[in-house]
């Protein structure tokens, strides 16, 4: 039997709806909320799905949520208008990369909870990690917006002391799968496979392999040990990227870099 779908909230306001903010609205109505629940205000869109209100300017009138999915530049610029819409029972949903809980407060003083929300693309599929880091929740606040971001993949509640690092993990990851995705399929194709096969079984076997990591006991680690045979192809392929620790390395490094510009954007904002 199917959950039941999260009665809050009713009503949300998406204050711009790019690529990030419109997965989220898709995820949300791929799970069964009303879209009627929903406006957007953005002016760059010409359409909405069926059923979602899409306004060119900001209403005057309360919801229990408003979406922030703007650029973080624009934050300046519209928040003292949003800010005239927020009472206590006003939630702010920030996926502005790299803008603070403080920097929220600061802007929003009257709304009753601040939360910073850092999904990916994969939320259009309800396949999204969700990181939370919110002020101003009680326990049935937490609840509430746990509930409403789980229909778009796993929601996890996280101190904003790691926020910066959980961004690189799970919200610029994807982007990182994707080329290394596309350096397997280049790869193959260098050493002779049609390119447009590779691609296709290398989008194919990192479908299957992250099917099966989800839904192992195993760790991935412990996986790829199980894959490898002593002496055999996997294992002398596992042997290249762990020469050196050459494959950490490079991941560590990867990650550290889009830490640092997340915190170095929240410095920003914070200006």
């Amino acid at each position: 039997m199917a959950d039941p779908v999260p009665s809050w909230p009713q009503s949300l306001l998406f204050v711009g709806c790019g690529n990030m903010a419109g997965a989220m609205l898709d995820g949300w109505l791929a799970a069964g909320i009303d879209p009627s629940r929903f406006v957007v205000v953005d002016p760059g869109r010409k359409t909405v799905p069926p059923g979602v209100t899409l306004l060119d300017a900001l209403p005057q009138r309360q919801f229990d949520a408003i979406l922030l999915g703007v650029k973080p530049q624009m934050l300046g610029d519209i928040a003292p208008r949003i800010a005239l819409m927020t009472d206590e029972s006003t939630a702010i949903l920030s996926i502005l990369a790299g803008v603070e809980l403080a920097t929220l407060r600061s802007r929003f003083p009257e709304a009753g909870a601040v939360v910073r929300v850092m999904p990916n693309l994969a939320a259009s599929l309800g396949k999204s990690p969700i990181a939370l880091a919110g002020e101003g929740l009680d326990e049935a606040g937490h609840s509430d917006i746990a509930a409403f971001m789980d229909l778009l993949g796993t929601a996890e509640w996280i101190g904003e002391d790691t926020f910066d690092l959980v961004t690189a993990l799970a919200g610029s990851g994807p982007g990182f799968v994707y080329r290394f995705i596309d350096a397997l399929a280049s790869g193959a194709a260098s050493l002779g496979l049609d390119p447009a096969q590779a691609e296709r079984l290398a989008v194919a076997m990192v479908e299957g392999a992250g099917a099966l990591a989800a839904g192992s006991p195993h760790s991935p680690g412990e996986l790829a040990s199980r894959v490898a045979s002593p002496g055999g192809v996997t294992q002398v392929g596992l042997d290249v990227l762990d020469r050196d620790e050459a494959l950490l390395r490079l991941i560590e490094a990867t990650l550290r870099g889009a830490r640092d510009r997340s915190a170095e954007m929240a410095a920003e904002a914070r200006g």
